[in-house]
């Protein structure tokens, strides 16, 4: 099976909206520059995410790009931020209510909470719901990655999904991708990729590790995409199905993959399974 690479992403900073590349290095801790840096809640030292909708789905209402040192850090008002700035702290805890620290070395143990996402759909955004702590950087140790340094997802996953949602509301967007591939094969062809090699363009070469698990983030406003529900709703209907052993059943969009060999990649490189 074939296909192109027709969209490249990073978030610089751990839960914020991020930015378009037209191409990049990918290494170990996958795109250059993604999740290079991240918010702790002073009051819990734990990360802050989105995952826990109640206290942090403010974070999906800024925006950052470029690379350390200077990131710049968009806030809803149009005012920008560098993160090299002395006072950015106080300027990013302002800005999401809570006092915050920007990290960029991982602490000990790094962990956020997620909240279950069941529980948000039926509760609303608003109330807290029961949370899960969970670590970061299963795959690459000592990385803000949930899980893997790489997610991927095809147009076939994302057109199905749409089809079943309003217009307008986004759907790449929501699931937040490094890598989004336009391959034959039908809806969630991810699902079937697990265990196998992608290689894209001349050198870089990707091992699928398991089906992306959704959480309540695709659910929220995303800067100017509204709140839509049915992102978390329509694939837990379509792709139940169960990431990992021991895990159970749960809705996934995408995949996990870790790097196998380092490269570069472009939109357009020709995508290859293996």
């Amino acid at each position: 099976m074939s296909g192109r690479l027709v969209r490249l992403r990073r978030y610089p900073v751990k839960s914020l909206l991020g930015e378009r590349l037209r191409a990049a290095e990918v290494g170990e801790t996958g795109v250059a520059g993604d999740r290079s840096l991240a918010l702790l809640d002073q009051a819990t030292g734990l990360v802050a995410s989105a995952k826990q909708p109640h206290r942090w789905r403010v974070l999906l209402t800024l925006r950052a790009a470029g690379a350390t040192p200077g990131v710049r850090v968009t806030l809803p008002d149009g005012r920008h931020l560098s993160t090299a700035d002395p006072d950015v702290d106080a300027a990013l805890s302002a800005a999401v209510g809570r006092p915050v620290t920007l990290v960029d070395a991982v602490p000990p143990d790094a962990a956020l909470l997620r909240s279950h996402p069941d529980a948000v759909l039926a509760a609303g955004l608003a109330d807290e719901v029961p949370a899960d702590e969970s670590r970061l950087g299963a795959v690459v140790p000592g990385t803000f990655f949930d899980f893997a340094p790489i997610h991927l997802v095809t147009t076939g996953t994302l057109d199905r999904i749409a089809a079943d949602l309003p217009p307008g509301v986004g759907t790449a967007e929501r699931y937040r991708p490094n890598l989004v591939l336009d391959t034959s094969g039908d809806a969630f062809a991810e699902n079937d990729w697990v265990g196998r090699e992608l290689r894209i363009g001349s050198d870089l070469v990707l091992s699928v590790l398991a089906p992306t698990p959704r959480c309540a983030v695709p659910t929220l406003a995303h800067g100017p995409l509204p709140q839509e529900t049915g992102a978390l709703r329509v694939p837990a209907r379509l792709n139940r199905v169960e990431p990992l052993p021991g895990l159970g059943a749960q809705p996934c969009v995408g995949a996990y993959a870790r790097v196998v060999r380092a490269g570069r990649a472009a939109e357009g490189d020709v995508v290859r399974v293996g």
